[in-house]
């Protein structure tokens, strides 16, 4: 989708995060590549092949940025979850290994 080096994912570290363990954020950014990268790091969150809830989601979420409700809007926008229609069940459609990169 991007391409991405690892002085834009210090960039965006450096301009985007409160603190990276725990993964807090201050602001969510403009700029799709800024927003790429931190949903990159937010899909970390959570384990592959697993299914949550709405709720679970959100308290995930919660703890990253006050706005939750953007965050996960942005990941099944990005294509990094996916979910059922009726938004019972979210899921993770990425590979975290092809994300390593950003949380190292």
């Amino acid at each position: 989708m991007f391409d991405i080096t690892q002085l834009d994912i210090k960039k965006a570290k450096d301009t985007l995060l409160i603190s990276e363990k725990p993964l807090v954020i201050k602001l969510f950014p403009a700029k799709e590549k800024r927003k790429y990268i931190l949903l990159g790091m937010i899909c970390h969150l959570f384990e592959e092949g697993k299914k949550y809830t709405e709720s679970e989601i959100n308290d995930v979420l919660r703890n990253v940025y006050e706005d939750y409700a953007t965050l996960r809007r942005y990941l099944i926008i990005y294509g990094f979850m996916d979910r059922e229609s009726d938004g019972h069940a979210y899921w993770l459609k990425v590979k975290l290994e092809d994300f390593k990169s950003y949380i190292e």
